[in-house]
Parts: structure tokens; sequence; C-alpha cells
């Protein structure tokens, strides 16, 4: 939810020089809608009962970060004696895959902060957007190539909540600071994984078609964030 670092993307495209420039150069493109749909929830005149839903559906797609690692990990075990990328991918994977861990847990601590019940949110039926989101990347993974997942981090980890919107959260919503407590560890985080992620997509020796499918799991994230985030703004209308 970097909102700031999204805004700033569409002020300026980056370089095409590298594949990491490539992909953050499509990632370019699909950002706007996303940020203009964050910047609306923020602004929001119920922005105080919106953002927590918000946060629920965060919950649904980051429940999905280590199974979704663990499933690209085997993959590319199986793929990697004859496929140098795939040999690639998993390496990055496993050394990632421990630091993803329980960052759904401490959403539902911020969740439970304010006042959600952890079981009801648990029981409660994800959106047909959420399951797409992760199921797209559970296809490419399994029915096509690893790589594609590096493609949905790129664009998940590419815009870090700043202090400076996390300070404004507060003042808006009027909630309490440590409610925004996984915000804040991913402002500090995803700066370092962004960059990470980059230095490995360099690495590797891509084909056109492992840039594709890049680009392809970057562009559908961004979109399906952008409608699970209108879905949020709708179940929140302003009377007239």
């Amino acid at each position: 939810m970097g909102v700031e670092h999204l805004e700033q993307r569409q002020r300026g495209s980056p370089a095409l020089g590298t594949a990491s420039d490539r992909l953050r150069a499509k990632i370019w493109l699909v950002s706007p809608p996303y940020a203009v749909a964050c910047r609306r929830l923020i602004d929001h005149p119920r922005v105080a009962e919106a953002l927590p839903e918000f946060l629920f559906q965060f919950h649904c797609i980051i429940r999905t970060t280590v199974p979704l690692m663990e499933a690209a990990i085997e993959r590319s075990d199986m793929m990697s004696l004859t496929d140098p990328v795939a040999d690639g991918v998993g390496d990055y994977l496993k050394q990632h895959v421990e630091e993803e861990r329980d960052h759904d847990e401490w959403l539902l601590g911020d969740l439970e902060v304010l006042g959600w019940d952890r079981q009801t949110a648990l029981r409660r039926v994800p959106t047909p957007t959420v399951a797409a989101l992760a199921g797209a990347q559970y296809y490419w993974v399994l029915h096509y190539h690893p790589v594609a997942l590096l493609g949905y981090f790129a664009f998940m980890e590419g815009s870090p909540p700043t202090p400076a919107l996390i300070d404004e959260l507060v003042a808006k919503t009027g909630h309490p600071r440590v409610a925004f407590r996984t915000l804040e560890k991913h402002g500090e985080l995803d700066p370092g994984h962004s960059e990470e992620i980059d230095r490995v997509i360099d690495s590797l020796p891509l084909t056109p078609e492992h840039e594709t499918v890049l680009g392809l799991s970057a562009m559908s994230t961004a979109n399906l964030l952008w409608r699970m985030a209108e879905e949020v703004l709708d179940a929140f209308p302003v009377a007239s």
C-alpha cells in the first residue's frame, strides 16, 4: 500500500536496459489504477471503517505467500537439472521463504487490535478476486514456469509503506499505531527485498518467454489488487 511509490512511477518511465528494468517499466504502466484506489481509500470519509476490511483482504492474500513459495520451490527442484532459470528461482526462494513466514499472523494480530475476532476472520470465505490473484500464481508456477512468481513479488514488494503514510493513516482513522505494525514492518523490509528480486532477475538466463510471464504475473497482480481495493471502496458507500 505504498501509495507514494506508486504515484512516483506515474511521473517518469524507468530505463529499459535490463530484464528487471523492462519488468519495472511494465509495472509502471499498470500501477496508476491501484495507486488511485489506495489514495481514494486513504481519503475516504469512512476510512476508519474501510481500512480494517482492506487489511483483512490483504491477510487473505498474504496467507498464501509461503505456500506459494513452497509450491514454486518444489517445482523448481523438479526442473533444476535441465533448467538453469528454475534452478536460480529455487535457490532464491529457499533463501527467502523463512523471511515471509508468519506475516499473515502479524496481520491477524493487527486486526485483533482493531476489534476483529481471529477465528471469525479465518472462517470468512475469501473473495473471487483474492482467489484469482493467488490462483493465477499457482497456475503459472505449476503449469508453466516458477519464474512467474518473481513477477508477483516484484509488484507486491515494490511499493513499501512509508512512515509518512503510516502517520497519515493513524491521523485519519484514529486507530492506534500498534494496529499498523505489519505495514510498518513491510515498510522496513520490502525495499531490500525489491532490490534483491531485481538482482536475481538480472542474474538469470531469461528467454523472451520468461520475461513475458514475469510481466504477465506482475500486471495481473496489479489489476487484481486494484479490483480488490475497488471492492473494499464499494462496500463503504458515502451518503449523498
